[in-house]
C-alpha cells in the first residue's frame, strides 16, 4: 500500500464513513436529507446543478410542462443506494431510468410511486417510493470529487480535493494519494480566490473553465458556513461537454448545535425509512442501531457499548442491537430503552452492563425495576451494575423480588446472558 502522509490519513480516517446527515441537537439520529432537498439548498446558494423537477402521487405532467432537455434522468426518492440495480414489489426494474421522450416520464414515474423500492441497502420488503426527481441529464467529459468538512486538527474547516472524482475517496486516498489534496480553510477568510484558483488547477480545469470552477468552490464555501455545516461532498463536480462545471450529487452534514438557526432544515429530516425504534430511541436521546444477533444490550457510553458487544461475541453469542444511555439518562429513558428491546422480536434476553460514572446506577436500577412492573418482562436479564452508588441499585433490584440475575463480573455475565439467550 502507498505511504499516506498525514494530511491525507486523516482524510481517510474523516471520510471513512460519509454520511447524507446529521444528528439533532435534541436526539442522537441521524438527519436524514433525499437527494431532492440537498439539490434544494444548491440551488438556494447558486451552486450549478442540473435542472429537475418533483414528481408526487398526483404524477401532474403540468410540472414538466416548461422542463426542456435533451435527455431526462428520472431517479425514485429515497434514503438508500444502489437504486439503479433495485427493482420494484410491482416487479418494475430500476429506480433510475433515462429518457430523451418526454411521453415517457410519467408512466416511468407511474411504475415507482405508490411502490417499495428493493436494493442492497434497504430493508428487505424495501422502502415505500413517494416522489420522483426528473433531472437534466448531462453529458460528463470529467468527473473531479470536492468535499469542505471540519477538521479537528486544523482547528477548522479544511478542502479536499482529487480530480479522481465519481469513485469513493477512500480508494483514492489509498491507492493514489498523489491525487489528493487537502488544504486548510481560515474560517474568517474563507477560501480565497487564490486557493479557488489553486484548487481549479489541480483538479485540471482548465481556460474558461478553471475560472467558473474556482466560482463553484466559492459559492459552495457560502452555503457550507449559511448553513452550518460540518461536511458539505460534492462527488462528482463535473466538467460537461457544453462548458459548464456543475454539482451532480451532493452530501451534506449538518452542525446539530445548529439547530435553533437552520430549523427549516431539520424540518426536512426523512423517517420513512428509520426503524420504528431508532426513532424512539432518537425521541428520547438515545443512541440505537439495530443488528442481527439475540442479545439485547443496554449499555452507558461508546467505549462500554462497544467491549461489551465483544464479550458477548467472545462468549459464543451476538448482540441484537447497540444501544447506549448516554451520560445524563433519566429513569423514563431507562424504562423507555427496555421497552424498546423487548420489542425486537430477534431478542432472547438482555444484558444490562452499566459502569457509572455521571450516571447514577440507583437511576437505572429504578428504571429497570419501573418498566417491569409495568410489563413484565419476555426475556431474561442479566445486569451488571458498578460505580455511583451500585451498591443502593443492587438492594434496589434484589428487594423488587423480580427474576433478574445480578453479576458484578462482566466476564461471568456474558456468558450467563449468552447461555440463557441459547
Amino acid at each position: 500500500m502507498a505511504a499516506l502522509n498525514k494530511r491525507n490519513m486523516t482524510v481517510l480516517n474523516l471520510l471513512s464513513s460519509r454520511v447524507k446527515y446529521s444528528p439533532p441537537v435534541h436526539s442522537r439520529r441521524n438527519l436524514n436529507l433525499q437527494e431532492y432537498h440537498s439539490k434544494d439548498l444548491l440551488k438556494k446558494h447558486q451552486v450549478s446543478i442540473q435542472n429537475f423537477r418533483l414528481l408526487d402521487a398526483k404524477l401532474d405532467s403540468k410540472i414538466l410542462s416548461d422542463f426542456k432537455a435533451q435527455e431526462y434522468v428520472i431517479k425514485a426518492q429515497i434514503l438508500a443506494g444502489g437504486r439503479g440495480k433495485g427493482h420494484f414489489d410491482n416487479g418494475f426494474k430500476g429506480g433510475v431510468h433515462l429518457t430523451k421522450n418526454p411521453l415517457e416520464i410519467v408512466p416511468l414515474a407511474k411504475n415507482m410511486i405508490g411502490h417499495k423500492l428493493i436494493t442492497k441497502q434497504t430493508p428487505k420488503e424495501g422502502i415505500l417510493v413517494d416522489k420522483v426527481m426528473v433531472a437534466e441529464s448531462v453529458n460528463i467529459v470529467r468527473e473531479t470529487y470536492i468535499s469542505i468538512i471540519m477538521e479537528r486538527s486544523y482547528n477548522g474547516a479544511a478542502l479536499v480535493a482529487s480530480p479522481a472524482g465519481g469513485m469513493d475517496i477512500e480508494a483514492v486516498a489509498e491507492k493514489t494519494p498523489h491525487l489528493l489534496k487537502t488544504v486548510p480553510i481560515d474560517i474568517y477568510e474563507g477560501i480565497t480566490d487564490e486557493m479557488a484558483d489553486e484548487i481549479a488547477a489541480f483538479l485540471e480545469f482548465k481556460g474558461t473553465m478553471a475560472k467558473k470552477c474556482a466560482d463553484e468552490l466559492k459559492k459552495l464555501w457560502d452555503l457550507f458556513i449559511k448553513v452550518d455545516a460540518t461536511q458539505l461532498e460534492i462527488n462528482p463536480l463535473v466538467e460537461t461537454d457544453d462548458g459548464r462545471v456543475v454539482a451532480v450529487d451532493a452530501k451534506i452534514n449538518f452542525d446539530d448545535n445548529a439547530q435553533f438557526r437552520q430549523q427549516e432544515i431539520f424540518a426536512l429530516d426523512d423517517v420513512s425509512g428509520v426503524d420504528p425504534r431508532e426513532r424512539e430511541a432518537a425521541s428520547l436521546n438515545l443512541t440505537y442501531i439495530d443488528m442481527d444477533g439475540s442479545i439485547g444490550c443496554m449499555v452507558n457510553g461508546a467505549g462500554l457499548a462497544m467491549a461489551t458487544m465483544d464479550l458477548i461475541m467472545l462468549s459464543g453469542g451476538r448482540p441484537a442491537n447497540f444501544l447506549d444511555l448516554g451520560g445524563g439518562v433519566g429513569q423514563a429513558q431507562v424504562s423507555a430503552a427496555l421497552r424498546i428491546l423487548e420489542s425486537d422480536p430477534k431478542v432472547k434476553a438482555i444484558f444490562v452492563n452499566v459502569f457509572a460514572g455521571i450516571v447514577n446506577c440507583a437511576t437505572v436500577a429504578n428504571g429497570i425495576v419501573a418498566a417491569c412492573k409495568e410489563s413484565p418482562p419476555k426475556h431474561p436479564l442479566v445486569i451488571r451494575l458498578e460505580g455511583t452508588n451500585a451498591a443502593i441499585a443492587k438492594k434496589i433490584l434484589e428487594e423488587s423480588e423480580l427474576p433478574f440475575k445480578i453479576i458484578n463480573d462482566a466476564d461471568e455475565a456474558a456468558r450467563t446472558v449468552v447461555k440463557l439467550a441459547q
